[in-house]
């Protein structure tokens, strides 16, 4: 646990700093000039909006989990899916980084086994790269039937197209030999899973056995998402609303600030913002604003300063209120497990009592 506080404080760290240097380079001063100009309508709607996009990618997640035999309620399914962001966006590498914590609290919420809800939220991911993508390529495909695309919008459609590629040859691969995959996974996981159980008191390493039925529990879980058609399609359609609502929030921060830009915009911008998440800072912290705002100022033709300050509202509504509220419902989630906990503990404890 220490081990992890460090990275995360070191992650925010390096963040903070990336940020500073980036709006140095900008202008702090031209930024706030430009920021003392927003519509605060405009801007007081932003939560509302974030409030629709939290609830889409919760009822994505509650299809899978209701693929997976498991029972959530649309608001436990929205504040669960809260928590899985507040574990994205403090660890470095974003959803990879994350993903562990994020699978203890839906196997907690669903009183299921841990693979199974690592299996959950691993599909959600899957299943959100389909959309967003797509999403980016309609979008070029609009600015294009309007405009000429110059050097970095297609650099900008090298990306989406190279990623769309590897993404389907690699699930391709998994399909097809996902049993040489649970072989390969098996043999990474023993060697770990014996160091750590060897770093716990009282706990002794797991045998190959329990371990390949864990690993093969994940597989199946996986397998069910990817067989069930008609939850799948829900999942889509949940999945291109989100990101639709996301890309919005971005929209419309800059329809605060005056500037009005073509949707198609954002649709392209956000989805391949995201992929800044993958940097070691926490939830790409950064360098998505990095990479939001070099191409908001090359598609978009904004002034830096404002492509700046339009960035501040769009990550302030997407990461750092998610952040908040989902570290909120992570403590308390955290305090009803351990207050669940301690009575059986001391009934454990009498009853062991009792038979000595």
């Amino acid at each position: 646990m220490d081990g992890n506080l460090r990275t995360t404080v070191a992650g925010f760290a390096g963040a903070i700093v990336v940020l500073a240097v980036l709006f140095s380079l900008v202008g702090i001063g031209r930024i706030i000039a430009v920021l003392s100009r927003a519509n605060p309508l405009i801007v007081a709607i932003l939560p509302g909006v974030v409030v629709v996009w939290l609830l889409s990618w919760g009822l994505l997640l509650r299809v899978v989990v209701s693929v997976l035999d498991g029972r959530l309620t649309v608001v436990s399914s929205v504040l669960i899916y809260t928590v899985a962001m507040f574990a994205n966006n403090i660890t470095p590498f974003g959803q990879a980084g994350g993903e562990p914590v994020s699978a203890y609290f839906i196997a907690d919420a669903t009183d299921s086994k841990y693979e199974k809800g690592l299996a959950t939220i691993a599909s959600v991911d899957a299943i959100h790269f389909v959309p967003s993508l797509s999403l980016a390529a309609l979008g070029l495909a609009s600015i294009a039937a309007t405009a000429a695309l110059n050097q970095r919008l297609r650099a900008a459609a090298v990306i989406v197209v190279g990623l769309g590629i590897v993404i389907f040859l690699i699930a391709i691969f998994v399909w097809n030999f996902r049993v040489r995959v649970e072989n390969i996974v098996v043999r990474l996981v023993m060697p770990v899973a014996t160091i750590v159980a060897r770093l716990i008191p009282n706990r002794a390493p797991p045998d190959r056995e329990t371990i390949v039925a864990r690993v093969e529990g994940f597989f199946v879980a996986v397998e069910r998402v990817a067989t069930n058609r008609r939850s799948l399609a829900l999942a889509f359609g949940f999945a291109t609303a989100g990101w639709i609502t996301l890309a919005s929030i971005l929209w419309l921060s800059l329809y605060a600030l005056g500037y009005s830009v073509p949707i198609a915009i954002p649709l392209v911008v956000v989805p391949l913002g995201s992929i800044a998440s993958i940097t070691p800072l926490p939830g790409g912290l950064g360098g998505i604003e990095s990479v939001l705002i070099a191409l908001l100022v090359s598609m978009a033709g904004i002034d830096p300063a404002a492509a700046s300050a339009a960035v501040l509202l769009h990550r302030t509504a997407s990461y750092w209120l998610p952040t908040f509220i989902g570290g909120i419902v992570a403590s308390v989630f955290s305090v009803q497990s351990r207050s669940h906990l301690e009575p059986q503990r001391d009934s454990d404890s009498e009853s062991e009592s009792r038979f000595r």
